[in-house]
């Protein structure tokens, strides 16, 4: 069965809970599940380089049958070999195809040339994308709410802060209506102007200031959308908000709200320890739905 030369179509950047797609191809697992792969999609798989939103939930239907999804992965492929969620490349990489891995248990009845229906669990995938909009919103609060302790210039975010999340962040996790963001300040942070010394005694007034923003931006109910360059799951996708100083983007392929007004609060909590010679800092989001 031959690989596919180009990019899955997904439709979830856009909210999509169903799609009917036909089966490309389908590639037995040494743990003996299946990947089927399709030509399009609204399931929105882990990618193994930055695993922060787990994979939906739900199941394909092909005439009287179920296939349970059992777990989604971004795969890839230059035309030789299939790479399940072990992608030597990343994402977007030209002279490669990326496709969404739809692992069922038994794949028996399927064949290339199938249709295939596409249904996702909508709860999960609401609560999803609430913790990943929270994520989101909390990153440019942090950043603004740190902006004082920075002494030297770099980067900014999309609002013109010192873009600490991007400089600093480890790791980071989207629950189901929340997110859990790790932050490693060490040498190099400090060498960059950030004062480490100064965040403990400030750790409080800190997350006060970035609840004070969320609070702001979650009551102005502003539409959230996603900015995408084409429907391949390896292009280059955004997440837009507008906030009530103007809109601002950050990169990402996940799921999210489409309004502010979805939520009725944002709420961060902010923890600090200490960690092989520097500070970690974690901050706990947790997205209240309206």
């Amino acid at each position: 069965m031959s690989l596919p030369s180009i990019d899955t179509a997904v439709t979830y950047p856009d909210g999509d809970l169903t799609s009917t797609g036909v089966v490309v191809h389908l590639e037995p697992l040494a743990d003996g599940r299946t990947a089927v792969l399709l030509d399009r999609t609204a399931f929105h798989p882990v990618d193994p380089v930055w695993p922060d939103q787990p994979a939906d939930a739900g199941e394909l239907v092909s005439g009287d049958r179920t296939y349970p999804i059992v777990d989604a992965v971004v795969g890839a492929t230059d035309g030789s070999v299939l790479h399940v969620g072990d992608a030597p490349v990343r994402t977007g990489t030209d002279g490669w195809a990326f496709v969404v891995c739809h692992l069922v248990d038994d794949a028996t009845g399927l064949a290339e040339g199938t249709s295939v229906a596409v249904t996702v669990d909508a709860s999960r995938r609401q609560a999803l994308s609430a913790g990943h909009t929270a994520c989101h919103l909390a990153s440019l609060a942090l950043n603004e709410a740190l902006a004082g302790l920075w002494a030297k210039e770099v980067v900014l975010d999309g609002r013109g802060n010192p873009n600490f999340d991007q400089l600093a962040i480890v790791s980071s996790r989207i629950l189901e209506g929340g997110s859990i963001d790790e932050y490693r300040i060490g040498k190099s942070l400090r060498k960059k102007g950030f004062a480490a010394a100064e965040l403990g005694p400030r750790l409080d007034e800190v997350a006060a200031r970035a609840s004070e923003l969320l609070a702001g931006w979650v009551a102005s109910g502003g539409a959230v959308s996603i900015v995408r360059e084409a429907s391949g799951l390896g292009d280059r996708r955004h997440w837009r908000a507008e906030l009530p100083e103007g809109a601002v983007e950050i990169p990402c392929g996940g799921t999210h709200l489409r309004s502010l007004g979805e939520l009725a609060g944002v709420t961060v909590r902010l923890d600090l320890a200490d960690a092989d010679g520097a500070l970690v800092l974690t901050m706990h989001t947790t997205a209240e739905r309206a």
